[in-house]
């Protein structure tokens, strides 16, 4: 029962869905940071479904600012999977949008900033 608590509760800290296709590998306390990491799950894209796919491990990681729990600020270090398409030999992923357009944000913590921004300059 405690397992499906913190799975519950996790959805609601992470940005919306990622917990579907990510996984949550290991979470490092700093003295004002948290930092999460996460790995795609080995989930065939919906689009490539029908092709024979090889998992070929990881993209380099990327580092995304996500809203500050308590006084922790917080980092998600994503790891996207990529798959070899066994016909063509293309490396082939999921096209994620995770972060705000120009930045290091999490979509969510972006539109957060900027509507905050909004009503500052007001």
């Amino acid at each position: 029962m405690e397992d499906t608590a913190i799975t519950t509760l996790v959805k609601y800290i992470l940005p919306s869905g990622i917990t579907d296709y990510f996984t949550i590998i290991k979470v490092k306390e700093g003295i004002d940071t948290l930092t999460i990491f996460l790995d795609e799950r080995n989930i065939l894209p919906e689009n490539h479904k029908d092709k024979p796919l090889e998992s070929k491990g990881f993209f380099p990681e990327a580092r995304i600012e996500d809203f500050p729990i308590r006084e922790y600020k917080v980092y998600l270090i994503v790891r996207r999977r990529k798959w070899k398409d066994l016909d063509t030999g293309k490396v082939v992923s999921r096209d994620w949008e995770l972060t705000a357009q120009g930045t290091s944000y999490t979509k969510e913590f972006g539109a957060f900033l900027k509507e905050v921004a909004r009503y500052a300059s007001s």
